[in-house]
Parts: structure tokens; C-alpha cells; sequence
């Protein structure tokens, strides 16, 4: 009986052991080691960052250069026939990118948007045909790198040959662009105008005027002489300008490191002639500033 008894109490015993031998190795299991918690966190930080976007501003070398503008702004960007983007002034900002170690991204926008999207990050400047005159105060500038001047473009034959003739007449510029502001200031011209139209590009503009829907279109020379002459329309430029005005390539507000950055290769590019090389394959001669 003595011999039973201490069997069972040796059984239990057993029992005992193997039940709390499997807890501790269960409990060993279900919580790691602070050497391992730490090791498994750090792995994830680091799945973490791999995973992450490659950030859209142009901040050092590897990183993206994305360039506002409107496609439908010969000759400074726009959709060229074999459908890429092209344009005077993209081959100013792509080259520019080239020297500064950055992949260059053509980022077509509406212009009435442009602030938008600079102001959220879309794009890291602007660069299309910018008139740097009456903004000074909106963004930080490069050096302009152009002049300009706003005018008006008429058929030959509508006997139009001064501002003053304009008197009675439909006249359509594009909407948030120079010459629209450049009109506003000038009040008492444009109540003389029989009507004042704005519409979102200057390509439409020019199928307005060929088809006698307006009679005059206000904007840039530079802009109304590549138009002119790659449709071979019969329009001519009035004389007498609206205004004068710079281009600059414009930035968000106080992002000086950016635009030194810019400034420092365009002046590179004026220096070794490429600036001149880029105008001439556009305009037939330079027609930059910088460095002169």
C-alpha cells in the first residue's frame, strides 16, 4: 500500500515538472528577447524607409527637377509633332537639370493653376514664358533671362494699324497671363474695345482670329512671332507694344537654395554658349540676357 502510494506521489511529481517545463517554454516563445524585439524593429524601419517615395523636390544630386508649364505655349513648351513635350524654354530647364545631377520631369499644368500647384509641391518651379514684371513680390526669381514685350496681333488686311484702331473692336487674350494684366492696367484702352475675350491658350486664340471671331489677340512677341510664323498666317504685329516685361524662372517663396542652384547653371550655360547655341536653334539668334 506504502509502495502504491508513493508511486502516485512520484507520477505527480512528474506530471508536475513536464507541465511546467512546457509553460516556461511556451511563455519563452510568446515573449522575445529585448535583443530580438529591438532587431525585428529595426528591419521594419528599414522595410519602412526603403518602401518610402523618392521625395519630388530638387533638393541634391539623384533627385527630380519637375518643371511647371503650359503645353500650349509655343515656342516655349509645348506638344511637338512626334507627341513629346519640347519647347525653348524646356530645353533651357533640361539641361539645366543635366548639369545639376537631377532627372527632368515636363509637368504640364493650367495656368490659372500654376500657383496651386507650386504652393502644394506638384512642381519645384515655374518655367514657360514667366513675366517676372508686376509678380516680383510673389515668388523668388532667378536673373531674367529674357526680354519681352506685349503686343497685338491682327490680320493684314483688317486695317488695323495702331492700338487706336482697336477702338469698337473684339480683341481676346489669354486668361491669367501678362497681357491680361498688362490690359487691366491699361483701363482706358481696353474700354474702348468692343469686347474683350480671354481663353485658356493662345492656340485657340489664333483659330479665333483666322476665322474672324475676334479681331486682335493681345500677347507676348516672342510667342505671337513663333506662332506666325510656323502657321504662315498672314498677321502682323502692331508697332506700338502694351508693355515690356522680363522672363525669370519662378520659384515658391523663399526657396533661395533652389533658385541659386538654377541661376548658377543657367550662368554656366550663358558662359560656355550653350544658352546662345539653345536660342539660336529656337529663334534663329540669341535672344537671352544673361551675362550680357
Amino acid at each position: 500500500m506504502k509502495k502504491r502510494i508513493l508511486c502516485t506521489a512520484i507520477a505527480s511529481l512528474m506530471a508536475l515538472s513536464m507541465t511546467a517545463c512546457g509553460q516556461e517554454k511556451a511563455a519563452e516563445t510568446a515573449a522575445p528577447s529585448a535583443e530580438e524585439t529591438a532587431a525585428e524593429a529595426e528591419e521594419s524601419k528599414a522595410e519602412e524607409t526603403a518602401a518610402e517615395p523618392e521625395s519630388p523636390s530638387a533638393e541634391g544630386e539623384g533627385g527630380t527637377f519637375i518643371v511647371g508649364f503650359d503645353q500650349d505655349f509655343p515656342p516655349m513648351g509645348f506638344v511637338g509633332d512626334d507627341g513629346e513635350f519640347t519647347g525653348f524654354d524646356l530645353a533651357l530647364a533640361e539641361e539645366t537639370a543635366k548639369r545639376l545631377g537631377l532627372t527632368f520631369t515636363p509637368q504640364p499644368i493650367a495656368w490659372d493653376s500654376k500657383d496651386m500647384e507650386l504652393e502644394s509641391g506638384n512642381i519645384d518651379c515655374i518655367w514657360n514664358g514667366f513675366t517676372m514684371t508686376g509678380r516680383e513680390d510673389n515668388y523668388t526669381w532667378t536673373e531674367p533671362y529674357m526680354a519681352n514685350t506685349q503686343v497685338f496681333v491682327v490680320a493684314k488686311d483688317s486695317g488695323i494699324s495702331s492700338q487706336a484702331d482697336l477702338a469698337g473692336k473684339v480683341v481676346e487674350v489669354q486668361i491669367d497671363s501678362s497681357a491680361e494684366a498688362a490690359l487691366k492696367e491699361a483701363s482706358d484702352l481696353t474700354a474702348s474695345f468692343g469686347q474683350l475675350l480671354t481663353t485658356a491658350d493662345y492656340n485657340t486664340a489664333f483659330m479665333d482670329l483666322e476665322q474672324g471671331a475676334v479681331d486682335a489677340i493681345a500677347m507676348d512677341v516672342i510667342v505671337a512671332g513663333y506662332q506666325i510664323k510656323q502657321r504662315n498666317a498672314d498677321f502682323v504685329i502692331l508697332d506700338e507694344s502694351l508693355s515690356e516685361e522680363e522672363y525669370g524662372v519662378g520659384f515658391k517663396k523663399g526657396n533661395e537654395e533652389l533658385r541659386d542652384k538654377v541661376q548658377g547653371a543657367l550662368e554656366e550655360m550663358a558662359a560656355d554658349g550653350t544658352l546662345k547655341r539653345i536660342s539660336e536653334e529656337w529663334f534663329g539668334e540669341d535672344i537671352t540676357t544673361i551675362g550680357k
